[in-house]
């Protein structure tokens, strides 16, 4: 395990009350039932400080696999289903199975390394936009071949992820997933007007929350049936506002009362922001990291305790040369990782960082559900679990 040990930072702890509006509106975005109309909630703009009421959430409806009829946008993400490869079951042998989205870079590529470097004991789906790129990135960085699969996997469509589950399925033949961690993200901090994706959402909000929240919902069964199961969703610092990257760093996330993301779940398509208002490319990469957190937290309390899968959320410190800044200025580029070495001390390396990723799946100190798991200096407390009203315990 790294240097230090993972300490706690509270999930956005009023923030869990809207979880559950969260979570059955995303169904609806996501192609099944509409959330009921008895839910509401107030003005979510501090995490750690504005709560929500809400109202008693029907079970989700069975999902069904197929894909949702949308209008198409002139230029889609994702055109065609891959082959399925089959007979995985030979290649994975008795290692467990890990499936990571977005290894081709960043904090996925160096989790990949990091749990490869024990690679009699895992085998790694790499679940990424584009296979031929990323079997490159494995030779030229000597990892081997005969320890993962590339799997296509579009999150900005639905359909591909359906479609990725199905491949998976036939891939893995029967066989458990050991390890689900959804790491994928975009930021968009320079476009002045929203990119959508192919069903029509915002792409900060489809492929670093919606499509991560199918993901993990068509995923549960296969889940559950290992011996220690883990869903991971990478969360951010940006997103909690009692933090300095959260709370002084300009914009703040503010999810409002859903209101776009209502106007989505009624079957809009093409609506810029969370909160209704209009596009703001920093501030919906906050506001998505808010959703995955959430999201985590929801998932931990309807299908932990039946299931036995743990959820949690991370943020490993950081990052400030991940290719995830690549739309930000040059000046930032270069300025950024010097501010956080030498300034804040927040700086962490892609290698440490993907270090601790992998820890939150395979280190015992980590076996805790509905935690948010940080790394602050010399922390050593391991989690904080919170009670029924978000409250630690």
């Amino acid at each position: 395990s790294p240097g230090n040990s993972p300490g706690a930072s509270h999930v956005p702890v009023m923030l869990l009350r809207t979880a559950a509006l969260l979570f059955a509106t995303a169904h609806a975005v996501a192609g099944w039932s509409a959330p009921a109309t008895t839910l509401s909630a107030r003005s979510v703009t501090s995490p750690m400080r504005t709560g929500a009421s809400v109202a008693r959430v029907a079970a989700p409806a069975p999902i069904a696999m197929v894909a949702t009829p949308i209008k198409q946008p002139a230029q889609r993400l994702y055109t065609r289903a891959e082959v399925p490869k089959v007979l995985g079951g030979l290649r994975i042998g008795t290692r467990k199975l890990a499936v990571i989205t977005g290894t081709s870079s960043g904090l996925g590529l160096a989790t990949l390394k990091a749990l490869l470097k024990n690679e009699d004991q895992y085998f790694v789906v790499c679940a990424v936009r584009d296979p031929e790129k990323m079997k490159t990135i494995a030779r030229e960085e000597g990892i081997d071949l005969k320890s993962i699969a590339v799997l296509k996997l579009e999150l900005g469509n639905l359909q591909s992820v359906r479609d990725f589950v199905k491949n998976l399925r036939a891939f893995k033949v029967g066989r458990p997933i050991d390890y689900l961690i959804c790491n994928a993200a975009v930021y968009l901090p320079k476009d002045p007007k929203a990119r959508f994706t192919d069903d029509g959402i915002e792409q900060s909000l489809g492929i670093n929350h919606v499509g991560h929240f199918l993901l993990a919902r068509l995923l549960i069964d296969d889940l559950k049936g290992a011996k220690d199961p883990r869903c991971v969703i990478v969360g951010s610092i940006t997103g909690n506002t009692n933090t300095i990257g959260g709370g002084l760093v300009y914009p703040r996330a503010d999810l409002g009362r859903l209101q776009g993301l209502k106007r989505l779940a009624d079957g809009e398509k093409n609506v810029a922001m969370i909160d209704g208002k209009g596009f703001f490319g920093a501030k919906a990469y906050k506001d998505s990291k808010v959703c995955n957190m959430m999201t985590m937290y929801e998932l931990h309390k309807r299908y932990h305790e039946s299931t036995g899968i743990v959820f949690s959320s991370m943020y490993p410190g950081c990052i400030a040369e991940t290719a995830l800044f690549r739309e930000k200025r040059e000046w930032f580029r270069k300025g950024f990782p010097l501010f956080m070495k030498y300034v804040t001390g927040g700086y962490v390396s892609e290698e440490e960082a993907g270090e601790r990723l992998a820890q939150c799946v395979t280190d015992e100190r980590t076996k805790k559900s509905g935690v948010y798991w940080s790394w602050n200096g010399n922390a050593q407390q391991l989690g904080i679990k919170l009670d029924k009203e978000g409250r630690p315990v």
